[in-house]
């Protein structure tokens, strides 16, 4: 998604607009010369900020106002009022922040405020020295960066097994894979900015071995990394296919920046294509290879897409639109064989293909995590502080299971926007802040000109309500079980889907007994 380049729109703020029109909790978008600039008031504090999220550009006058943060309405990343500074992923750069004068009952906005730097946190007995990060995907990445937000000046040491530099993942199925984001979009930072801020990062880097004793890890050339704590981001990997075939040059999967240019670079001679799995990656691969006028044909076990985790309709309404586009569906039935002109299916079909693409799922990488003797639980066993079972050692991203606060279960989900937020709450634990994990887990997919947002986390569920219509593409979809709401998606309602996750978030708070629960504006509740 993108807000575009159009000319600032709303009232020349520079000029001023009258102290009355702002009601508390109320936002009004407007300009200085050519930069869109958000009002906002809260109590007796008036606030000039960004009007666009620096994740993706949306506009942040859409979005909802919790205390003194703003949240953005198409991914839900957080940013602070005053000062601007990040709050929560998926957005890692600050708001621009700007001078408010009021006069005459006149509110005026005028230059840009400089941006708020980190004060450097005293060395005590208790702060580490040295952070070694062990992941270069969204966790990692998200942890290195919080810590210098938060003022650690130690070394910070990250380790990734990937030969480029952490990416913009959600992107590669999507627009990248479509050809509609060049190459320079997908790196979350530059080379320039890791050298900036004394991130000493080593690609292409296998850890083979941690010794939690002597605090030490060791890398497949032999170099030792000593720390004082550690973080576990080491992801997770494509579910890899046992069949005749399967090792056929245009047979790919989708995991990394490097396996999205090769399947560009295959789709570029490409006629038709075979997608094996049917879930959001499968689907986003085929309307990304539709956009490039690929015959697609989507081979899944399930007998609807998407059933088990969005019910019923929402699967069929996914199969119709795709194959609205020109995409052919085989499903309840999986592969067989593959060869170099066509993909055999278990009840005989044969779907021609000079290009296969397997998208069946994921398992989280624990192998370094269960030979270090950590407490294992499908995944990687964390405290509410992702703290694993060994003193010092932490684990975010897609080997995490933690205890779900909502629930009171333990979860572990493989979401790109859980793992940057779980990366950041690790790095201030590291750090001795005893935070804890408690974020709303939250997803989007985009196929073709259709998005949904999912908040909240529903394994299994025994009712589902949509309100609204679906096929309008204007409804919000609750799942429930036992009577319990557990997860909201919505389509083209993105303030719901805010309104959702404070709503998970008060109730989150209310069972922990907290008295000070976030709660929106009075002007953002009615609005």
């Amino acid at each position: 998604m993108s807000a575009g380049d159009s000319a600032p729109s709303g009232p020349d703020l520079r000029a001023g607009i009258p102290s009355s029109s702002l009601a508390d909790g109320a936002m009004v978008q407007g300009h200085v010369g050519d930069e869109p600039v958000l009002l906002v008031r809260r109590g007796d504090d008036i606030f000039a900020v960004g009007a666009l999220c620096t994740h993706y550009g949306a506009p942040l006058a859409d979005g909802l106002l919790v205390g003194e943060t703003i949240r953005c309405p198409w991914h839900h990343a957080c940013f602070a009022l005053r000062g601007g500074n990040v709050v929560r992923a998926p957005a890692r750069d600050p708001l621009t922040c700007w001078r408010v004068e009021q006069t005459d009952g006149t509110i005026r906005v005028g230059g840009e405020l400089d941006a708020e730097t980190a004060q450097p946190l005293p060395q005590s007995s208790g702060m580490p020295g040295s952070i070694v990060i062990v992941g270069g995907g969204p966790a990692g990445n998200a942890a290195a960066e919080t810590l210098r937000r938060e003022g650690f000046g130690g070394r910070i040491t990250l380790l990734s097994a990937d030969p480029t530099l952490p990416c913009d993942r959600p992107n590669l199925s999507k627009n990248y894979l479509a050809g509609t984001a060049p190459d320079d979009w997908l790196p979350l930072r530059s080379a320039g900015f890791y050298r900036k801020h004394a991130i000493d990062v080593h690609l292409g880097t296998e850890v083979t071995a941690v010794d939690s004793e002597r605090r030490e890890v060791t890398v497949a050339d032999g170099t030792r990394h000593s720390y004082d704590a550690l973080l576990l981001a080491t992801g997770a990997a494509p579910v890899r296919l046992e069949l005749p075939g399967v090792e056929l040059p245009h047979v790919h999967y989708l995991r990394t920046q490097g396996d999205a240019q090769a399947i560009v670079a295959a789709a570029a001679t490409a006629r038709r294509a075979v997608v094996i799995g049917s879930s959001f990656i499968g689907l986003e691969v085929a309307a990304s290879l539709r956009a490039r006028d690929i015959a697609v044909d989507v081979v899944g076990r399930e007998r609807v897409p998407m059933e088990k985790v969005l019910g019923p309709e929402v699967g069929e309404y996914l199969r119709a639109l795709h194959e609205e586009h020109g995409v052919v569906f085989h499903l309840g039935c999986s592969p067989t064989s593959i060869d170099a002109e066509r993909v055999t299916l278990d009840n005989g079909e044969r779907l021609a293909a000079d290009l296969v693409i397997i998208g069946v799922g994921v398992r989280p990488a624990t192998a370094l995590a269960e030979a270090m003797g950590l407490e294992m639980d499908r995944g990687v066993a964390v405290n509410e502080y992702l703290e694993t079972s060994a003193p010092g050692i932490f684990a975010a991203g897609d080997i995490a299971r933690w205890p779900d606060p909502l629930t009171g279960e333990r979860i572990r989900v493989e979401h790109f926007v859980v793992a940057e937020r779980q990366g950041e709450i690790a790095a201030q634990n590291m750090l001795g802040r005893q935070v804890r994990f408690d974020h709303v887990p939250f997803f989007w997919t985009e196929q073709y000109d259709f998005s949904l947002a999912y908040v909240g986390h529903a394994e299994h569920w025994d009712d589902l309500q949509i309100d609204g219509d679906l096929e309008a593409r204007d409804c919000l979809i609750t799942y429930r079980l036992g009577g319990r709401k557990l997860a909201v998606a919505v389509i083209h309602r993105d303030r719901a889907g805010l309104e959702a996750e404070l709503e998970f978030e008060t109730e989150i708070a209310r069972r922990d007994g907290w008295s000070d629960a976030p709660a929106p504006s009075k002007a953002a509740a009615e609005a």
